[in-house]
């Protein structure tokens, strides 16, 4: 299945989600003197795909990637993608303490913890994870190159290490999972569903982009978080 990118703004592409192997998007951003990718994928396929397609748009690799969260299907592909790489220093210590298990149990626990990971994972292919190269803490600017990108620690319900990333000149803002519920009885937070909401009415932005799903008008979102959907 050859999976095509989709432009969301000006300087903004998404590698669309995919179901069955719970693959998230993942975000290109296109700066006037270097690109940066959010999430690093669920596997070196996921990122050789998401490669495949940025070639055949001819767009270049991108130097950085930012992480969201650390949840293996947005970091597992890690080790395997262009550049260096950037999560906060939570995410960063979540990851280690799963490179650990890993280390010590090897990977069946973590091959059954959703059969989406068996799909991702078939014909033994290897578990590699590994730790971002660079961290933050609260929040980083950076600037591709005329296009400032915003990124930033965030409260909300998916996880405690949640970073979103804001790109200002296109109006977007890419949430990874955070809106959702926590893994894996998907329970809802709602204080920090109202936290998130209000952070997002800060922002300001026209578009969102969640980590499983097309991008959302700002109000969709923000209705869906109050009234506790995720």
């Amino acid at each position: 299945m050859n999976v095509k990118l989709e432009r969301l703004s000006e300087r903004i592409w998404v590698f669309p989600y995919e179901e069955k192997r719970d693959r998230p998007n993942l975000s290109y951003i296109k700066g006037d003197n270097w690109s940066l990718a959010v999430d690093a994928g669920h596997s070196v396929d996921h990122v050789k795909d998401f490669y495949k397609a940025l070639k055949e748009e001819d767009l270049p690799l991108p130097k950085l990637t930012v992480l969201t969260h650390w949840h293996w299907d947005h970091t597992f592909g890690m080790h395997a993608v262009n550049g260096l790489t950037l999560a906060n220093a939570k995410t960063n210590s979540y990851l280690a303490d799963f490179k650990k298990r890993l280390d010590e149990e090897g990977p069946k626990f973590f091959l059954a913890m959703d059969p989406s990971i068996g799909y991702e994972y078939e014909d033994g292919k290897p578990v590699i994870v590994r730790t971002a190269d660079t961290t933050f803490t609260g929040e980083v600017m950076l600037d591709a190159g005329n296009c400032p990108v915003r990124v930033f620690q965030a409260e909300a319900p998916h996880t405690d290490d949640s970073t979103l990333v804001y790109v200002p000149e296109d109006k977007v803002l890419i949430l990874g999972d955070c809106t959702g519920g926590t893994f894996p009885d998907w329970k809802f937070d709602k204080e920090l569903g109202n936290k998130l909401a209000d952070t997002i009415k800060d922002i300001g932005p026209e578009i969102c982009l969640p980590g499983h799903w097309n991008a959302l008008s700002t109000d969709i979102i923000i209705k869906d978080l109050v009234e506790g959907e995720g």
